[in-house]
């Protein structure tokens, strides 16, 4: 199976706008996929996690919406 990897630069045309900070804090509280060493000092997100992750924050909108 062939991973897409999404680096920091393209997250932003995914709507996600996390500083590089954030997104550390926020994948070591578990709350956003963790990522992928590609190099030195280059890190990439495995795309199909993001669209997972968007999924999620969808749902849960939707859940206190419906609330």
């Amino acid at each position: 199976m062939a991973h897409v990897l999404v680096p920091y630069e393209a997250l932003r045309s995914r709507g996600i706008t996390y500083s590089k900070v954030q997104l550390w804090r926020l994948e070591r509280a578990g709350q956003f996929p963790k990522r992928v060493s590609i190099g030195a000092g280059r890190h990439a997100w495995v795309e199909s996690e993001l669209d997972a992750f968007i999924d999620r924050k969808i749902a849960e909108r939707d859940a206190k919406t419906a609330a």
